[in-house]
């Protein structure tokens, strides 16, 4: 066992503070690193304050990790010491089921562990997250991250924010001589507008700010549409093959269904507190056209992903913070006070606290 010291909720209406806990010690298939920096997500706040009820207590937040391998159990292939890495939104699965056989433990039948707050969906102790200065996990869901060290915070958004993003353009086959939509301009949307661009697609951004249209471009959109506007957004009918919409808000769908083409797919990937109106049927049935959800992605996808962005230069949009920052960082981000994503810096945790 091995002393690590992080920040943790105690309960839904504390604050984050200081915390002290064990981590196992390495297996034979286990790596060991220290963490550099951890991205701040918006399911770390939801978890924090149980707002799923569903949190487990001390729950210490955060997966999107990159750290630094400092040690490998006898059996590990992929990883040596020294090397960069990096852990998403899971550290293990059945591994027996079809979705797990098939890549896609995401969808483990049995329930993914999740990185933190674990026994949710794998069962045995809880598992603490990345607001930590070391993690212990099994080779089987560590990622090797390829990016050079110039702008390495700036990768750890990529292993939650990336692939929430990428795996469904990967399914539904986002390429070139497609028009892509993408609904909101935060930490998922402007990954999606990176991701679509280098992908070869027409990228057009629906936002409801006028004031994000400069964003928007400089990001990789060919075209922004204001949602709220009517006009702009009865121009785009049946022109879209794709849209994700990352708006983890209540809304309308009908508009975005409205722009998409003869079989066309929206997915969603944002979560809302409240459900969805209904969309109007017709809007489905007249032109063969899908909704869908998407979540994350199976491990060889998320490795995938990295390499992608690392041969794009492809990193989030971030904001660093001291770990002694957290609370106020949640708050902002309850008022999207934030271009794109947190990143926890990791060297500035006071173990001393």
């Amino acid at each position: 066992m091995s002393q690590a010291h992080g920040y943790a909720a105690t309960s839904a209406d504390a604050p984050l503070a200081p915390f002290v806990f064990e981590r196992r010690t390495p297996g034979p298939h286990d790596v060991q690193m220290d963490i550099l920096y951890c991205g701040i997500c918006h399911s770390d706040l939801h978890t924090a304050r149980n707002e799923w009820q569903n949190t487990i207590f001390p729950s210490v937040p955060g997966h999107e990790i990159v750290g630094r391998v400092t040690a490998v159990g006898s059996e590990v292939k992929g990883f040596k010491v020294g090397d960069l890495a990096g852990v998403g939104c899971m550290v293990d699965s059945c591994r027996t089921c079809p979705s797990c056989a098939a890549g896609e433990e995401q969808y483990c039948d049995n329930g993914f562990t999740g990185t933190y707050n674990g026994p949710l969906f794998g069962g045995g102790e809880n598992t603490y997250g990345g607001y930590s200065d070391h993690v212990v996990v099994d080779e089987r869901y560590v990622l090797r991250v390829t990016h050079g060290t110039d702008n390495l915070a700036a990768v750890a958004p990529l292993l939650c924010a990336g692939i929430t993003v990428y795996s469904p353009m990967a399914h539904w086959q986002v390429g070139p001589g497609q028009s892509v939509g993408v609904v909101g301009l935060g930490g998922l949307g402007h990954m999606a507008v990176k991701i679509a661009k280098a992908l070869g697609a027409h990228v057009v951004l629906f936002t409801t700010s006028e004031s994000k249209r400069e964003d928007g471009k400089r990001l990789g959109a060919d075209e922004v549409v204001i949602s709220k506007d009517p006009e702009q957004m009865a121009a785009q009918a049946g022109k879209l093959d794709f849209i994700l919409n990352t708006v983890a808000a209540s809304h309308n769908l009908d508009p975005f269904l409205n722009a998409l083409k003869r079989d066309g797919a929206m997915v969603l990937v944002g979560a809302p507190e409240h459900p969805h109106p209904t969309p109007t049927v017709f809007n489905l049935i007249m032109r063969r056209r899908t909704i869908a959800g998407s979540l994350i992605g199976g491990i060889a996808q998320t490795q995938e992903m990295l390499d992608f962005c690392a041969k794009h230069g492809i990193v989030s949009d971030i904001e660093m913070i001291e770990p002694r920052q957290i609370n106020e960082a949640y708050e902002r981000m309850l008022k999207g006070d934030v271009k794109y994503r947190f990143v926890m810096d990791l060297a500035k945790l006071d173990k001393a606290a």
